[in-house]
């Protein structure tokens, strides 16, 4: 096997969807394992290294969010995608609230999921490139671009990777509000439905991982205007 592949993982019961998300992802040059159980799913995904899972919610055994929960306690980078028929704005926030990256409705076109496989895989392309100085820094907070390693304080921050794209498009524009809007499309990249609150619980996420610990804040919240990242309130 070339190990240079990128390895994703299908977890999906409907064994039609899954084999044709298969075979054109393996087309397009991945390497492809499918499992159709939840618990399967899940076990499998711990036992092995993947650069990225796609995961229904309805599945056998264990659901999609406590299959995204196990992981996450495992693995906290690895992208995870969705792709559920549970399109309500409830269901949405649950995935995003037990650590998914990103949310697909079916029906679904595969070039939409082709185009966010990429987008993923590409932003964590230099996780396994060697560690350089290219580092974003706001007060105690660091951001080492290369290794995608946060630091706080000298503290080891764990984010996942659309906590930390997140976290790095706020430091990029450091002391500037960035509305909700500007967040959607930038860090969420195409046809977010921003007519959720994600954007807020994403926000949340990251005040708990950032500044909840800290007595200096840094997430600062501009009432009607959005967000703004910078050391003073």
């Amino acid at each position: 096997m070339n190990t240079d592949l990128k390895r994703i993982l299908i977890v999906e019961d409907d064994s039609r969807i899954a084999q044709n998300i298969s075979k054109g992802l393996r087309e397009k040059g991945f390497d492809t394992e499918v499992a159709y159980d939840g618990l399967i799913g899940s076990k499998i995904a711990s036992a092995n290294h993947f650069d990225l899972i796609i995961l229904d919610i309805n599945l056998p055994s264990m659901n999609g969010y406590e299959v995204c929960k196990h992981i996450r306690q495992r693995n906290p980078n690895v992208p995870v995608l969705m792709l559920t028929a549970l399109g309500e704005a409830d269901d949405k926030i649950e995935g995003f609230n037990v650590g998914a990256d990103d949310y697909i409705v079916k029906p679904f076109d595969f070039r939409e999921l082709l185009a966010r496989v990429n987008v993923f895989l590409k932003r964590s392309h230099s996780d396994t490139e060697p560690a350089g100085g290219n580092t974003l820094r706001v007060a105690d907070l660091e951001i080492n671009v290369d290794t995608k390693a946060v630091t706080r304080s000298g503290q080891t921050v764990d984010l996942t990777p659309k906590e930390l794209a997140l976290l790095e498009y706020l430091v990029r524009n450091k002391g500037r509000i960035v509305s909700k809007a500007d967040i959607a499309e930038k860090v969420w990249d195409m046809n977010f439905d921003s007519g959720t609150n994600v954007v807020e619980v994403y926000i949340n996420f990251l005040r708990k991982k950032i500044d909840r610990d800290f007595e200096t804040k840094l997430i600062h919240t501009k009432s009607g205007m959005g967000y703004v990242l910078k050391e003073d309130a």
